[in-house]
């Protein structure tokens, strides 16, 4: 290859760059070891019956998906990219491949200068240690020297926000003070390239907006970042430039509301009876059977109604269904999962169908454009298959105040709110 004057500008190289996986691979995690001796069993029947005349069976192609395929992309020193797209379009797979926790097939990725990951929060922590001996195990994982983290022990614990609890057990941290915790740990790095995979999701609103203002200081010091997230408006406020990918392939690639922009009129176009085939095999008999169609009856000014349909070809138990409701530049305005509202089924063997209603939604939400995620889970498995950006709703919005305006998402925000305002006599208001 030949070296030009501008390679030293760049950060990050990316050329055809391909990482493929045999479906059905992988382990899950919540297995116990007698559902571990049943997959060994199946295994080998599988592999038995795979021989035809004593010759094996080559794999074929569908046993396998390609994450990633023929992705090339350069970075250059200071840029601060978003990667954007649906759920299982490859962006956590490009930054693990970036990262060094997994190996391409297929092309390369040339890295220049000390990098820091936000990948997985937490790595490194220990239930049992307090929050100060968690905040040097985990900054020595991630690559911090003990000078570095008393330097920087303060500010991190401030960050935070756990000072009285720096010293208790992080087994008896609530969620969200675990998680913010291990965000600032991380943060603090003072790497030349920062990988960052949607840490928005971390922590309460207020630290999400710090994280947001850490982030922008991060790409002010003129630091290179690539940015993995959902929310677009984060992506629009971070972002010199963003790349889309869709189904392991680099859609677009460009200046950032451009990108923001092509990806959401993609994403909006109608899906209805669209079908969603589960390739995770990992999560028992049965689960690679399931496929999800989504068709939308009635998504007016008034109700939303959505039939959902799910084909099992055996029975499964508990079977949980979720929706979240977001902006279309991927602001959350409602997520309700399975443990809030117990829509729990069992699936019997064959088409199952549902209807998921909300009256009215034209006087819950402000006029603007929206999408709807849905999700099936079970038992302890947080994703079965997740219908990313399944369904587009426009809502052209109500007249609740009686003063012939809209409320527009836009500029006044999602919700609206029942309010009314009454004027009290003075005795009363006196009272």
């Amino acid at each position: 290859m030949i070296h030009t004057h501008l390679d030293a500008d760049l950060a990050i190289e990316v050329i055809g760059l391909g990482k493929k996986y045999r479906i059905g691979g992988l382990i899950d995690r919540h297995r116990t070891l007698r559902d571990s001796l049943s997959a060994t069993l199946r295994r080998g029947a599988q592999a038995l019956r795979s021989y035809n005349n004593g010759e094996p069976r080559p794999a074929r192609p569908h046993d396998f998906i390609w994450a990633l395929r023929d992705v090339s992309f350069t970075v250059r020193r200071g840029e601060v990219l978003g990667v954007i797209g649906r759920n299982g379009a490859g962006k956590s797979t490009l930054l693990k491949v970036l990262t060094r926790i997994t190996v391409p097939d297929e092309g390369y990725a040339r890295i220049r200068g000390r990098v820091g990951s936000l990948l997985e929060v937490g790595t490194g922590f220990h239930l049992e240690l307090t929050g100060r001996e968690n905040t040097y195990l985990s900054g020595a994982v991630l690559g911090m020297r003990r000078e570095e983290i008393d330097r920087k022990f303060d500010e991190i614990v401030e960050f935070a926000g756990v000072e009285r609890f720096v010293d208790t057990p992080v087994k008896h941290y609530s969620t969200g003070m675990y998680l913010r915790l291990a965000f600032s740990v991380a943060a603090h790095l003072d790497p030349e390239i920062l990988l960052v995979d949607e840490v928005l999701a971390v922590g309460d609103a207020e630290f999400q907006k710090k994280c947001l203002g850490k982030m922008s200081d991060v790409a002010g010091e003129g630091r290179t970042v690539l940015f993995v997230s959902h929310n677009m408006d984060a992506v629009r406020q971070l972002c010199h430039s963003a790349l889309w990918l869709e189904r392991g392939h680099l859609q677009q690639i460009g200046p950032t509301m451009g990108v923001i922009q092509a990806y959401l009129a993609d994403t909006a176009q109608d899906r209805a009876g669209m079908v969603f085939p589960v390739m995770n095999e990992q999560y028992g008999i049965g689960f690679n059977d399931v496929r999800l169609a989504l068709v939308p009856t009635q998504s007016g000014a008034h109700d939303l109604h959505l039939e959902l349909e799910v084909l099992a070809r055996q029975p499964i138990p508990r079977v949980g269904i979720g929706i979240e409701l977001l902006t279309a530049m991927g602001a959350r305005v409602a997520y309700l999962d399975e443990r809030l509202t117990n829509f729990v089924f069992d699936m019997e063997a064959g088409i199952n169908r549902f209807a998921l209603e909300c009256p009215a939604i034209d006087r819950l939400l402000a006029a603007g454009d929206y999408v709807i995620n849905l999700w099936l889970t079970m038992a302890n498995i947080d994703a079965l298959v997740m219908l990313d950006r399944a369904v587009a709703v426009t809502i052209p919005g109500t007249d609740l105040y009686g003063t012939g305006l809209y409320v527009d998402v836009h500029k006044h925000g999602p919700v609206l709110l029942p309010l009314r305002v009454h004027r009290l006599e003075p005795a009363l208001a006196h009272k």
